[in-house]
């Protein structure tokens, strides 16, 4: 069973996941009975996310962004107004956040811009809503581009946690793929991976990125990808058609420190 309780709302057009995520053994409710959780990457259908977070009896305590492509954050000027949740924001990309029309292509929106409260560069942590949660930049997609890694924190206390929004934890880094997720936004998704046609976009980057994901987290844990469905960084790595040439460095690399009776 995993630890956390994650739901995921595909919204607007292009089809983008949000997700509203908490401790799946919530701590204390609120002053106002609600368990706190957070929301990533809200996209757009701003008054349906705030219906599901009413109906699952949550508190949006933190409104995480991946990166500020507006199908990730058409929704998040109105969910802030409506919440009060401080938003987080990647450090690179929050000027698109803060002027977001100019970057809309034709068609969609309007969009309403937000001025970030909060802005991450990749490297920090913070104990929000009771999980603690791992700030990694993982560039490629987009130029500041960020993964969360999110888990329970082991001394959850609900509401008492969610006070200490933004305080550095410890590690919050999963001991094993049942304990945390990775919420990836557009740098990995089932089967595929984000594009690099867009300004700021770069295969290698994007390539390193997903290399580093792979070597520094367990082969079962979960990815909550921006778009289609659920999967691991084992199902990505054995079976992604877009990441050959890393599977390759992989067993080469896996040979070499082979001992010499196994070669």
């Amino acid at each position: 069973m995993s630890a956390l309780d994650v739901r995921a709302f595909t919204v607007g057009p292009v089809q983008e996941n949000c997700y509203i995520v908490r401790p799946a053994a919530a701590g204390a409710a609120t002053a106002g009975g609600a368990a706190p959780a957070i929301i990533i990457d809200p996209g757009e259908e701003a008054e349906r996310l705030l219906d599901a977070a009413r109906s699952l009896g949550v508190e949006l305590q933190a409104i995480l962004i991946t990166h500020c492509h507006f199908d990730h954050i058409g929704a998040v000027a109105p969910l802030a107004a409506a919440s009060g949740a401080p938003v987080y924001c990647p450090e690179i990309e929050q000027p698109v956040l803060a002027d977001i029309m100019r970057w809309v292509p034709p068609g969609f929106g309007p969009f309403q811009s937000y001025e970030a409260d909060h802005t991450l560069a990749g490297g920090e942590r913070l104990k929000l809503a009771g999980m603690d949660v791992e700030v990694l930049y993982t560039p490629g997609h987009s130029p500041g581009h960020l993964t969360y890694a999110i888990s329970p924190s082991p001394e959850s206390g609900g509401a008492a946690d969610s006070a200490r929004e933004g305080a550095a934890a410890q590690s919050a880094r999963p001991a094993d793929g049942g304990d945390g997720a990775l919420f990836s936004g557009d740098v990995l998704f089932a089967g595929s991976v984000g594009r690099v046609d867009l300004p700021g976009g770069e295969w290698a980057t994007l390539e390193r990125s997903i290399a580093t994901l792979l070597r520094d987290f367990p082969a079962e844990t979960v990815v909550y990808p921006g778009h289609m469905g659920v999967t691991t960084l084992a199902r990505e790595r054995d079976t992604n058609p877009f990441l050959s040439e890393l599977r390759s460095v992989s067993q080469v690399t896996a040979e070499a420190h082979a001992p010499a009776s196994r070669r």
